[in-house]
């Protein structure tokens, strides 16, 4: 008997050769392809008529195949279908559509989804890219013209190839809900459905595939109706119950119950360097008050880059070190590693532990070390004659044991896959050690509460004192010799600058440290849909810094993308030559970027040419410049990182954002201006975030999949903010037993669809 569970191969008309094709896009079971749903609805019950159509909306248009051409153009061969209703006609255009001389023919009825815009006729219109299908005609059976023709019909993305587009998608998913009515079995307890006023998840499915007549299209294309609803509420439920479990089970283990006593608190404030803000102060609060309790601590330290996260981590760990435990510190980058360890070490000098007098022992440890200070570094981390551990991976190496673990602090989590901070957590220690995760990247609380569900929320909102804004400005390469001449003058000053490129060397560079995707649509989107045009710019004959009225200057006339290798050359040998110039990228071994880096921290190199390897962590208050080339091509996160490596001393800071030259045809995308328009705009890390979330999608937020987030099948966190709130509420009520709406039943399904499901889809939870 067929059920949701059975293998896609056993279904009828399927096969062990469509089973293998599907399962590229990760449909290997029924209800993998019941939640393959439609992207887009077409109303072909009421199309648009030819003559109702405007210039510059996307209308669906149904018309009988009026004739086809074949146009050899000297550059590319252009496909033209004229289509027709009535004596209306419409024009349809593929460029490169040679493939399509042999598809259509006359008398057909085709269905066009396209922009519309205006012919060389005023009183015409025509599609270019439109997406298209062929109608069934009266050849067709009777069941293939209800689900073509006559009603709303559902537009899905291909499982691979034409063969399995929408038409072959939508008459198997219709066999497959006639085949499975009533025997859909339900994932949710049924007063939660009621209450919430949500369909049954076998009505979600037929509503959301098919959905009735007079169902209001505006609805079905944002995805609210009530079948769309309850599919996605299904899905943010179970994410957000795993996550709340994940909780309940971490709080339930032995932790440490860490004191904060009069010694405490003197050793707290005497690491003190200013005054803190009253966001770190209430984050400290919030910390220390997870650490006196006695499950361990599990919690996000989220701020703004330069919001003194480093300072209340320090505190954090102090407070287990005066409670006679050990604290680690983990940071992605040997370069971070190395700079937390230094920064640390100087503001425990004029520190002493109160009782004996006994100064902190702060150890460094790292892959580069040699193996003689590793050992000498692991065995005093053994016998408890560190208190604190600062390092990279290094620390969660099977070498590595600590005499009395109480405090694991984890830096920009994001770069560390989610098992890398567990086996850290799970070190060998008479209790669970506390956890305190920080982040300097923005992150919507939407996203927050999907990446960091397990964890407790703080966050720096203010910037402490001394920190100076930071002017930005965008130019293009047509002036680049006053953004050279501008940094020559502030390293007369006394100064520093970065000069940041987004490859390391070469055109054909793989651009490993660029984690930034072209803009432009994506996939079957990409045939459709033309191009945006860029927003036009428009350069000022005034000076980027208020200082002078700006000369006319040469453009550069290459548009290829320049990199960090190639300029650094050429900036040496021409618009910065005489100053001291040093290069910095992913390719140099860790001592040369540790050399690299030291020289520029003691002024002994006055613009630092690097790609994104700066982006975290390096702190020399000095630098006062950030030049960023072909800003276009990076991220709002990193762009904003990257602004935050200036502006951390007492003198005015500038970030200047240089694209290619306007006329030697270099184009930014709008999106790409959008983007650095909002970076002149603000320098809000949150209001950027919100912006780079929109823009990205939350699958590319991070650049990486190692963040943990999971690969939603329904819901879209951009979209779904509500609902991700109000699963998030439900779920936790649920977990703390409150909901005694649903039976013992219902219960014993929703954990038995968490563990098989959810755990086999996220590897997130841990189900009992």
């Amino acid at each position: 008997m067929l059920s949701l569970d059975t293998p896609i191969q056993f279904v009828k008309g399927i096969g062990p050769g469509i089973a293998k094709t599907v399962a590229e896009k990760n449909v290997l079971c029924v209800e993998d392809l019941l939640y393959h749903l439609p992207f887009r609805y077409e109303d072909r019950l009421h199309p648009t008529p030819v003559e109702a159509l405007k210039a510059g909306e996307m209308a669906s248009v149904i018309g009988e195949v009026r004739g086809t051409v074949l146009l050899r153009t000297r550059s590319i061969p252009i496909f033209e279908m004229t289509i027709g209703q009535n004596l209306s006609t419409l024009k349809a255009m593929w460029f490169h559509g040679a493939f399509l001389k042999d598809r259509f023919k006359p008398g057909q009825m085709v269905a066009l989804y396209g922009k519309v815009e205006p012919s060389r006729s005023s009183r015409s219109f025509k599609m270019i890219q439109p997406q298209f299908e062929i109608l069934p005609d009266d050849h067709d059976d009777e069941q293939s013209r209800l689900l073509e023709v006559g009603r709303i019909t559902p537009v899905y993305e291909s499982l691979g190839g034409s063969r399995f587009a929408s038409r072959w998608i939508r008459r198997t998913i219709y066999d497959l809900l006639e085949d499975l009515r009533g025997n859909v079995s339900e994932t949710l307890p049924a007063a939660l459905l009621a209450r919430l006023q949500l369909p049954s998840r076998e009505e979600a499915l037929r509503q959301v595939h098919f959905p009735q007549a007079g169902t209001p299209m505006t609805h079905l294309q944002a995805w609210s109706t009530p079948a769309h609803r309850r599919l996605i509420f299904e899905e943010l439920f179970y994410l957000e119950l795993g996550l709340e479990l994940k909780r309940k089970k971490f709080k339930e283990r032995a932790g440490i119950t860490f004191e904060t006593n009069e010694r405490v608190r003197l050793a707290l404030r005497q690491v003190l360097p200013f005054h803190p803000t009253p966001a770190q102060k209430r984050a400290l609060g919030e910390i220390v008050g997870d650490m006196r309790r006695l499950g361990p601590m599990r919690r996000l330290l989220q701020g703004d880059v330069g919001s003194g996260k480093t300072i209340v981590a320090l505190q954090a760990m102090l407070v287990a070190i005066e409670n006679g435990y050990q604290a680690a510190l983990m940071a992605p980058t040997e370069i971070l590693a190395t700079q937390h360890y230094l920064s640390i070490r100087k503001l425990l000098e004029r520190a002493a532990i109160p009782e004996g007098n006994l100064p902190y022992h702060v150890s460094l440890l790292t892959g580069s070390l040699e193996e003689d200070r590793k050992r000498a570094v692991r065995g005093k981390i053994f016998r408890g004659e560190t208190d604190l551990v600062i390092g990279t991976h290094a620390l969660i190496e099977e070498k590595v044991e600590f005499a009395k673990l109480g405090l694991v602090v984890v830096d920009e989590q994001h770069r560390f896959g989610v098992l890398q901070r567990f086996r850290l957590m799970k070190k060998p220690t008479d209790a669970e050690p506390d956890v305190l995760v920080m982040t300097a990247t923005p992150i919507p609380r939407t996203l927050a509460l999907s990446l960091y569900g397990d964890l407790d929320l703080s966050v720096l909102d203010e910037l402490p004192p001394g920190r100076t804004p930071i002017l930005t400005r965008q130019t293009t390469d047509e002036r680049a010799p006053e953004v050279w001449d501008f940094v020559r003058k502030q390293v007369a000053k006394g100064h520093q600058a970065y000069v940041v490129y987004p490859v390391i060397e070469g055109a054909k560079d793989d651009q490993p440290e660029l984690d930034f995707p072209e803009d432009g649509p994506k996939g079957d989107e990409a045939k459709s849909k033309p191009a945006a045009k860029p927003a036009k710019k428009t350069v000022k004959a005034q000076s980027l810094f208020g200082e002078k009225p700006a000369p006319k200057l040469k453009p550069r006339s290459a548009p290829d993308l320049k990199s960090a290798v190639e300029m650094y050359e050429l900036l040496s040998n021409s618009s910065l030559a005489g100053l001291r110039l040093g290069l910095l990228h992913g390719r140099l071994s860790a001592d040369e970027k540790e050399v690299t880096m030291r020289r520029f921290q003691r002024g002994e190199i006055d613009v630092l040419v690097a790609t994104t390897v700066i982006e975290v962590g390096v702190d020399v208050p000095n630098a006062t410049v950030m030049v960023i080339e072909h800003a276009e091509r990076f991220g709002l996160a990193q762009l904003h990182q990257l602004r935050g490596r200036v502006g951390r001393g007492a003198a005015k800071s500038y970030c200047i954002l240089m694209t290619g030259s306007t006329r030697s045809g270099a184009k930014v995308s709008a999106q790409g201006e959008e983007r650095l328009a909002a970076m002149v705009r603000t320098q809000n890390g949150f209001e950027l975030a919100e912006l780079d979330l929109q823009q990205r999608g939350p699958g590319e937020f991070f650049g990486t999949r190692q963040a943990g987030l999971p690969d939603f099948r329904v819901a879209n966190l951009l979209r779904d903010r509500a609902l991700l709130e109000l699963a998030k509420e439900e779920a936790s009520q649920f977990v703390r037993c409150a909901d005694n709406e649903a039976t013992p039943e219902e219960k014993s399904r929703v954990w038995a669809r968490l563990k098989e499901a959810w755990q086999r889809r996220y590897g997130l939870v841990e189900a009992g």
